[in-house]
């Protein structure tokens, strides 16, 4: 299957990311977002990625620390090189459309990757609206964070080629793709997004059977919930929760750092989905009442300019 008209519905943290790594990579991109509040949220967004790659491109000139995978495939790069790529930067965001419009975000495209957020009600409501106006040729790839494939492709009209391709925060520096399909996905389809994920510097991890949280969250949501629960619990403080984990282990973020990339409503929306969480004296409770007053103070993250802490 020959890909070259991607769209990504929602402009969050991650959307953001997918559309302008797929753009720099030479694809052609729309960003389907449900309402013209949502696109001007989404603009700053592409913005500041914008500021980074050009300024991680600059600096990979005289620093080879800054080399970042998802953005050459080496770090040895004439400066002539760079500095076409940076002009590049500004030709991909300058590319990419963003729309309300069904059939004008859908209409065309061979690959589509949601983006939207962990609940699964709004997930059921997008296919459903989204999947009339798509080629019989569209693939379809969730995002989910956690949610499986499975979960959803009921919702869709095309189960043969309906998979989960998840991505890594800092898709430019961390430049993980997991492709995980469903007992009906096609190994056509399976194939093409692998294909995909390469041709857009990404580091294809294929898995072999369906696991809630794929490999990078099942083993990142169990520690950030750790923390989250010495944080809710009055243990200790963001601060010093933090520190033991950079000290103890030589890792150079904490558990709320971290939390700050992933985005606090993501977080929150996928603590709050939980079983336990319904239960008011329950740990997950607790932590999903704690996130949710970061939120409602505005408190997003690193996008918002604050989340545990604050960015400029």
């Amino acid at each position: 299957m020959d890909i070259q008209n991607v769209t990504i519905a929602g402009g969050g943290v991650l959307g953001s990311q997918i559309a302008l790594q797929s753009a720099y990579k030479g694809f052609k991109v729309t960003m389907w977002l449900r309402s013209e509040g949502s696109i001007e949220r989404a603009k700053p967004k592409l913005e500041r990625l914008r500021g980074i790659y050009k300024q991680t491109l600059n600096a990979m000139k005289t620093d080879p620390n800054a080399y970042c995978r998802g953005l050459v495939d080496s770090p040895d790069v004439p400066t002539e090189k760079l500095d076409e790529l940076i002009a590049s930067v500004d030709k991909a965001a300058d590319s990419i459309q963003m729309t309300c419009d069904y059939e004008e975000a859908f209409g065309n495209a061979d690959l589509v990757i949601e983006a939207i957020a962990e609940i699964i009600d709004e997930k059921d409501a997008f296919y459903k609206a989204a999947c009339p106006f798509m080629p019989e040729r569209t693939i379809v790839c969730t995002n989910s964070s956690t949610l499986l494939p499975s979960n959803m492709v009921r919702f869709t009209d095309r189960p043969d080629k309906f998979l989960a391709l998840h991505f890594a925060n800092n898709i430019w520096i961390n430049n993980t793709a997991e492709i995980m399909g469903q007992s009906e996905t096609s190994q056509a389809a399976y194939d093409a997004v692998v294909a995909f994920s390469q041709a857009i510097g990404m580091i294809a991890l294929e898995l072999k059977k369906e696991q809630p949280g794929y490999l990078l969250n099942s083993m990142l949501v169990p520690f950030l919930n750790s923390a989250e629960a010495l944080l809710a619990n009055g243990v200790a403080d963001v601060e010093t929760i933090d520190k033991a984990w950079m000290l103890g282990t030589g890792a150079p973020l904490g558990p709320f750092r971290i939390l700050d990339i992933v985005g606090l409503t993501t977080a929150y929306n996928i603590v709050a989905a939980s079983p336990a969480a319904q239960d008011p004296s329950s740990v997950a409770a607790k932590i999903a009442a704690t996130l949710k007053s970061y939120i409602d103070e505005g408190k997003t993250g690193v996008n918002a300019g604050e989340g545990f802490y604050k960015y400029n």
